[in-house]
């Protein structure tokens, strides 16, 4: 029989000696990923390199968490495995499952739609969270508007007798939210991101960029406090909307100087389609092991209805690339003007997000459209909450902002409209930007979606992975053809 040694080195790394050369070929070939769009990099078409990443390195060095499949491989080769583990911390935890009753002594905010009753949780939030304590290492797909910062906020609250946790968000305006739910649950919690940079607290909400920038400092020696020190006693990563994790910056802190964090929680209401995110999501924080859909939310009368008016603007043109059809359907005046026609007669029955993919595309809507607001990333995060705010008090509130900073994250209720403005072909915009739309308010049972796009040939193929994926959640659709002049 064949020798070989599993050394586990942390909660994500480890590396196996003493494979033989053709079986670690295999195990290379078994976990290699295309990279999406590599093909188009000029390293690929000169046949420097084939465009893939593996998981599992030639020298043996390798993932925990790809484990289950390596091992019966392994096995089958006829190797008899020798563990050898490093860590030197703990790694064990018990704890008690929780019911509806955990924050039952505090009071719902103003503002919220349960203003001033006892903070209870719903039955499913309470099955998310005793899911996660039972998984140390694990991601739950959970739809937007399931009221996934109380879930993190039961977490973090849970593992206190342990130490401290960190709560990684996508953006600066979900930083802000999430530490208002914390401290109106009584946790100790600070923040780490721009101008605010919080030490010593239980919990910490931050983006991710600001701890890569953190983990920069700390390698150029210029950090007040380095990362090592920043996540002293931590216990528990957990990562919200975790589809951002496929970041490389991201997935580098989690198996770099993150690895030894024992508690690895993710939370998101989209794992990615292509295989490579999701592994990158596997190795770096655990398997998915459940998942609440948004049309399931909708069954119960937990989240909004929606119907999908998906508007076909007649452009009848030919470009030879994506990136001239883009430019095209976001920056012709005229098809502005005709695009922006569109838009006001939608805004006549409510509140309206409208969603775009360039800053110039905004302005000029911005421009043609009475009494409405841009945001996009120049925008500090008190100018946009600020905006936000108003949509709570306001019947004809008109925002339009950038794919970037509002299709995820983003807590509005009170919206009537969502419009995308050629939202593309990726599964998580377009089913993160239906999720800003359809939470529910006091007034609000159902909200319309537009999904206005093109006839041309790139648009129309993107259109046609657009209805898949309301197919595959649940959401009616309708498609009108629009001509213009």
């Amino acid at each position: 029989m064949k020798q070989c040694k599993l050394v586990i080195k942390d909660e994500v790394n480890c590396k196996i000696d003493d494979l033989d050369v053709v079986d670690r070929r295999s195990l290379v070939r078994m976990f290699e990923y295309e990279i999406p769009g590599a093909r188009y990099q000029p390293s690929v078409r000169l046949g420097r390199w084939n465009g893939k990443v593996s998981y599992f390195q030639l020298g043996g060095s390798t993932y925990v968490n790809l484990l289950s499949d390596i091992l019966p491989y392994l096995e089958e080769q006829g190797y008899d495995i020798e563990l050898i583990d490093k860590r030197e911390y703990n790694t064990t935890f018990s704890f008690d499952t929780i019911d509806e009753n955990i924050f039952s002594d505090r009071v719902w905010p103003e503002k919220h739609e349960r203003a001033g009753t006892s903070i209870v949780l719903r039955d499913y939030q309470v099955q998310v969270v005793n899911n996660f304590l039972s998984n140390p290492q694990c991601i739950q797909e959970i739809a937007t508007g399931a009221g996934k910062t109380l879930i993190t906020a039961t977490l973090s609250y849970s593992i206190e007798k342990y130490g401290r946790s960190i709560v990684i968000v996508p953006n600066k305006s979900l930083v802000t939210q999430t530490e208002a739910d914390y401290i109106n649950l009584g946790l100790d919690v600070g923040v780490y991101y721009g101008d605010r940079k919080e030490f010593n607290k239980t919990h910490t909400i931050c983006t991710w960029q600001s701890l890569n920038n953190l983990l920069k400092n700390t390698k150029d020696g210029v950090a007040e406090v380095t990362i090592t020190e920043f996540i002293e006693d931590v216990v528990l990563v957990m990562v919200d909307e975790v589809h951002q994790a496929k970041a490389s910056a991201l997935k580098d802190l989690l198996t770099g100087v993150f690895s030894h964090i024992p508690i690895r929680w993710g939370l998101t209401g989209t794992i990615p389609k292509d295989k490579y995110a999701s592994a990158a999501l596997l190795v770096g924080l655990g398997s998915v092991i459940n998942r609440l859909s948004a049309s399931e939310l909708q069954s119960r009368n937990i989240l909004a209805n929606c119907h999908v008016n998906i508007i076909q603007m007649q452009d009848d043109l030919e470009f030879s690339d994506y990136p001239s059809e883009l430019k095209h359907l976001l920056e012709d005046q005229n098809r502005l003007d005709s695009l922006s026609e569109i838009i006001k007669k939608i805004i006549e029955t409510g509140n309206t997000l409208i969603l775009v993919d360039r800053v110039a595309a905004g302005n000029e809507l911005a421009n043609r459209i009475p009494n409405s607001v841009f945001l996009s990333g120049k925008d500090k995060v008190k100018t946009r909450n600020v905006e936000y705010d108003e949509v709570a008090i306001s019947d004809d509130k008109v925002i339009i902002a950038t794919y970037g900073i509002a299709a995820v994250g983003l807590n509005i209720p009170r919206i009537f409209n969502l419009v995308m403005v050629e939202s593309g072909k990726s599964f998580t915009r377009v089913i993160q930007s239906i999720g800003r739309g359809i939470r529910k308010a006091e007034d609000k049972d159902n909200v319309e979606i537009y999904d206005i796009t093109s006839n041309c040939r790139f648009a129309k193929r993107h259109l046609t992975k657009r209805k898949e994926f309301y197919k595959e959640a649940n959401y009616p659709y309708t498609t009108e053809k629009f001509k213009y002049k």
